[in-house]
């Protein structure tokens, strides 16, 4: 038991978070009002930061290619996926047609993206400027895309200074800070890094239980329809994902962009996602919000399943290539 418990105690942990957030939603709103989740998130980029080394953030600002090709899936493609899919799939219930299309607009995770591909063993650089790009360029392709699609036509304000001080408290910040500690607490760092990937491992998994727990009530609320858009967002996200994998691997990217790049330019924002919703369309579409929590939770589960895959590849890579580099010498 003991064993089993080492190898898999992380998919273990996943199972019991969102029992644990069914069964105590309570514990939830204790999480957010002693913003434990905002702390443990903060920590993870401080030691983030602590282990970036800096050419490799000055080398990330010269593949404008990779960020580019973000920006078009995330903000452009997905959205145009999202709404044919749903249309097809959801003809005669258009609440769910509008929420795909409101979760498929809306800009990438801010923290949850980044801390999955560190746990992956990813290149973090990476998705720390594809969360950057995307969420101020979401900025601007938003309202249009609502209009296109959903025919939204009064002006859309989506609160921008609290979006880009969300991405400087929750990012900038705790990172430059680990980044300006990083010559003193190196070798430290370096000396505790199993434990460190432990504590970025619970860190989602707290991501998870906050995500399952915050949304327990809308979705008892939804009542069966909730499983058929369950199933609808489960397979658009594995297909948002293979299609980045593909596409990561098209413009050629190495092993540790190809898990930032898969991982974060498939995630969804919820908080957008809401401000949108509640703002303009929830008196008409009062469903609308169902398929982005749908889709949040989904991310939450899957893109973890894919990281701790990843993280493990990535170390086997690792012993293999230790194994062969003294023969090599």
């Amino acid at each position: 038991m003991n064993v089993f418990f080492k190898k898999y105690w992380f998919f273990v942990g996943i199972a019991v978070m969102v029992i644990l957030a069914f069964c105590l939603p309570a514990l939830g709103m204790f999480v957010r009002e002693y913003k434990i989740l905002k702390i443990g998130i903060f920590l993870a980029f401080l030691v983030t930061g602590m282990t970036l080394d800096t050419s490799d953030v000055v080398r990330q600002l010269k593949e404008y290619k990779v960020l580019v090709a973000a920006v078009f899936s995330s903000l452009f493609f997905f959205p145009c996926v999202a709404y044919f899919t749903a249309n097809a799939v959801f003809s005669s219930q258009p609440d769910f047609v509008i929420g795909a299309v409101i979760i498929a607009t809306a800009p990438v995770t801010i923290a949850s993206g980044t801390v999955m591909t560190g746990m992956a063993k990813g290149n973090i650089p990476l998705s720390l400027f594809i969360c950057v790009l995307c969420n101020v360029v979401a900025i601007f392709t938003i309202p249009p895309l609502l209009n296109l699609f959903v025919g939204v036509t009064e002006p859309i304000k989506l609160p921008v200074m609290k979006m880009m001080a969300s991405l400087i408290v929750t990012i900038l910040i705790p990172t430059v800070i680990g980044q300006i500690l990083q010559p003193k607490v190196r070798k430290l760092v370096k000396a505790h890094k199993k434990k460190i990937s432990i504590f970025n491992q619970s860190v989602v998994l707290l991501i998870i239980f906050n995500a399952v727990a915050g949304s327990t009530t809308k979705l008892v609320d939804a009542g069966a329809s909730i499983v058929y858009v369950f199933f609808f967002m489960i397979l658009l996200h594995n297909a948002f994902l293979f299609f980045n994998y593909r596409l990561a691997k098209l413009i050629r990217l190495d092993r540790p962009s190809v898990a930032a790049f898969t991982i974060h330019t498939s995630q969804k924002t919820l908080t957008v996602s809401y401000l949108v919703w509640a703002g303009y369309l929830a008196d008409s579409f009062p469903m609308a919000l169902i398929p982005g929590i749908a889709y949040h939770l989904t991310q939450s589960i899957c893109d973890t399943i894919l990281a701790e895959k990843l993280r493990q590849r990535a170390e086997q890579e690792e012993l293999e290539l230790l194994k062969v580099t003294p023969e090599a010498v």
